[in-house]
């Protein structure tokens, strides 16, 4: 009863059109809800009241019950955005440039065609002089060149061709237990899977990754043709040197595109999911040893699809036999994380 008094003694102070207005809004509300469907809803007409209610009465808000009004208001844009659409479309016709003739589309090949050396400045030039106003763009646009070279190799087919003589590094990034970031650097094979190479460090810089291509590079382990790395900023003037010492080609993937080196990103997901979600990282010594412990198991035991559920580095298939009378042993990997099965001798 105290609040419905408040609310008459303010009404009474209110100015006469502003509670006709408010009348008006509560009367607009009513007749969406006396509407026979099962659920009132707002049409065209009701939408654009409330347009002109929020642009005309003050105070709107507290008159508003059936919607919010930050939907009125995003009413509002769209009404705004499709008015200027519209009027865009009535004064242009068509959005864009307008297409040049098909005469002097066929005038731009022909003078690119018998003059090979000219550029679409010139063509322009050319044009100007014999009365076709047209933009160097539009030039450059229905300019037609012919290359004499054969199509590029794509990427699929690059890796398909030379997997055997290609590396691929990464770097990820590791939290410790005290919110200290270490960085991984890996090296892996494109056609064995075999992970080659693996250590870390608080501070990645050029020479240091360098330093461990050349000790992936001793002189047990022959080079390879190919190095596929992305364009981090620790591969360096000082990398690019050492690396191009030892004889191996650098292919850099394109900006923000993992898929370029999916193998290293593959591996990523793999450590992360099989072994680091799982384990308390202490510090640098013991992300190392975690990972080494690891890298041995992913080599010598893991099975891959794409290698016929073989392991990299396991022996190829040979003649199996089967024995009943052997025992079937489990050996702990990781603290007991995986489990590598084996026959008891």
């Amino acid at each position: 009863m105290l609040r419905c008094l408040l609310w008459v003694l303010a009404a009474a102070v209110q100015p006469k059109a502003l509670l006709i207005a408010d009348n008006l809004c509560l009367r607009q509300q009513l007749v969406v809800l006396q509407r026979r469907k099962p659920r009132p809803r707002l049409e065209d007409v009701d939408r654009r009241f409330w347009i002109l209610a929020c642009r005309w009465v003050s105070g709107w808000q507290t008159s508003l019950l059936v919607v919010r009004p930050e939907t009125v208001l995003r009413w509002h844009r769209q009404g705004w955005r499709t008015y200027w659409r519209r009027r865009s479309r009535r004064t242009t016709g068509r959005p864009g440039r307008r297409p040049i003739a098909v005469e002097l589309r066929t005038l731009i090949r022909r003078l690119t065609t018998e003059n090979r050396l000219w550029g679409q400045r010139r063509i322009q030039a050319e044009l100007a002089r014999l009365g076709f106003k047209v933009s160097a763009r539009t030039v450059a646009k229905y300019m037609q060149r012919t290359h004499h070279r054969g199509p590029s190799t794509t990427w699929r087919s690059f890796l398909r061709q030379n997997r055997s003589e290609i590396w691929a590094c990464d770097f990820f990034c590791v939290r410790t237990i005290t919110f200290r970031t270490l960085y991984v650097f890996f090296v892996i094979h494109h056609a064995s899977r075999q992970v080659v190479h693996v250590h870390v460090t608080p501070n990645p810089t050029a020479s240091w990754a360098a330093q461990q291509m050349v000790e992936c590079c001793a002189w047990d382990r022959k080079p390879p043709r190919f190095l596929v790395h992305d364009r981090d900023s620790c591969y360096g003037a000082t990398f690019n040197r050492r690396v191009g010492n030892i004889g191996i080609a650098q292919v850099r993937t394109p900006f923000r595109s993992p898929r370029a080196n999916a193998i290293a990103e593959r591996w990523v997901r793999s450590v992360r999911t099989e072994c680091l979600d799982h384990v308390f990282i202490f510090n640098q010594h013991h992300l190392q040893k975690v990972l080494a412990e690891y890298v041995g198991y992913f080599n010598d035991w893991r099975p891959h699809r794409s290698l016929g559920q073989r392991a990299p580095c396991a022996p190829g298939a040979g003649a199996s036999h089967r024995s009943q009378a052997r025992e079937i042993i489990a050996i702990p990997v990781l603290g007991g994380l995986h489990h590598v099965y084996q026959q008891a001798a």
